[in-house]
C-alpha cells in the first residue's frame, strides 16, 4: 500500500497535463515551465528554511557542475514536453516523455561500461517500434516536429535522472537537487518568455497556472513519499498509471480517439519502460 502513492503521483501528474494543455491557448510553453518552476521555488524554499533553520548557507554545494547538468536537462526537458502536451494528443506526449526509463537504462550501461543484457536490447527494440507506431500517424504533418520533442523530453529526462543518481551518491541531499532545478527553470523559462513576450493573465489564467503550480508540487510529494516508504520496482511500474489517466482525461475532455496502432505502440513503450525499470533498479 506504500507503493500505492504512486498513483496519487500518477493522477495528479496527468492532471497537470491536462491544466498546461488548457492554459496552452492563453501561455507560452516557457511562460507555463516559469510559472511552474516559481511555484515550486517558493515552496521548496519556505520548506528548506523552515526544516533547517540551523543551516546558515543551506544551498552552499561542492557539487555545482552537477547541479547544473541536471537542472539544465530537467529544464530543457520540460519546455519541450510542454510544448509536446499542447500540440499532440495528451496520451501521446505524456507516453513519449515516459520513455526516460529506457533512456535512463542505456545511459547507465554505457556509464558502467557494460555489455547491454538481452531484456535490455530487447526492451530498446519494442520501445523503438513503438515510437514508431505511436508517430506514424504524425509523419507526414505538422505534429511530426512535436513527436520528435517529446521524445526528445525524454531522453533529456533520462539524462536528469542519470545526475540525480550521481548527485544523491555524492551525498547531495533531495531539497537542494530540487531547489537548484526550480532555480535554473524558473531563470531560464522566465528569460526565454521575457524575449517573446508575457501574455496577460486574468481571473481564469491564473486558476489554471496556480492550479499548475499546486497538482505539479503535490505530484512531487507524493512521488517522494512513493519512493521512500514503498518498493523502487514497484513504484517505478506504477508510474506508467499516469499514461492510463492521460489517456482517459483525453478522452473526456477533448474527444481524442486514438487509431489502434498508436495504442499498440504506447503499449510497447510502456513495457520496454518496465523493462527499463527494471534494468535501473538492478544497478
Amino acid at each position: 500500500m506504500k507503493s500505492a502513492w504512486m498513483l496519487v503521483a500518477g493522477l495528479l501528474f496527468a492532471i497537470r497535463g491536462v491544466l498546461v494543455k488548457l492554459a496552452s491557448d492563453q501561455f507560452s510553453s516557457a511562460e507555463l515551465v516559469f510559472y511552474r518552476s516559481l511555484f515550486g521555488l517558493v515552496m521548496i524554499y519556505w520548506v528548506i528554511r523552515r526544516r533547517h533553520p540551523h543551516l546558515a548557507r543551506p544551498f552552499s554545494t561542492q557539487h555545482l557542475r552537477a547541479h547544473l547538468v541536471r537542472s539544465i536537462s530537467g529544464f530543457v526537458a520540460l519546455l519541450l514536453f510542454f510544448h509536446a502536451i499542447d500540440v499532440l494528443p495528451l496520451a501521446t506526449a505524456v507516453t513519449l516523455n515516459y520513455t526516460s526509463p529506457l533512456f535512463l537504462a542505456l545511459l547507465l550501461t554505457l556509464w558502467h561500461g557494460e555489455k547491454p543484457h538481452w531484456p535490455l536490447v530487447a526492451g530498446v527494440t519494442l520501445g523503438f517500434f513503438g515510437v514508431v507506431l505511436l508517430l506514424r500517424p504524425s509523419l507526414e504533418s505538422a505534429q511530426l516536429s512535436a513527436g520528435l520533442m517529446g521524445l526528445a523530453s525524454g531522453f533529456l529526462a533520462g539524462v536528469a535522472y542519470l545526475n540525480l543518481r550521481v548527485l544523491s551518491r555524492m551525498g547531495e541531499p533531495d531539497w537542494r537537487t530540487v531547489f537548484y532545478f526550480t532555480l535554473v527553470s524558473t531563470l531560464g523559462a522566465g528569460a526565454w518568455a521575457a524575449r517573446n513576450g508575457w501574455h496577460a493573465i486574468n481571473a481564469h489564467a491564473a486558476l489554471l497556472v496556480l492550479g499548475l503550480g499546486i497538482s505539479a508540487t503535490l505530484a512531487q510529494l507524493a512521488l517522494t513519499r512513493a519512493y521512500r516508504l514503498g518498493n523502487a520496482l514497484v513504484v517505478g511500474s506504477l508510474a506508467y498509471s499516469t499514461v492510463i489517466f492521460a489517456s482517459l482525461f483525453g478522452m473526456l475532455l477533448w474527444h481524442e480517439i486514438l487509431p489502434l496502432q498508436a495504442w499498440l505502440g504506447m503499449g510497447l513503450i510502456v513495457i520496454s519502460g518496465l523493462v527499463g525499470v527494471r534494468t535501473v533498479g538492478a544497478k
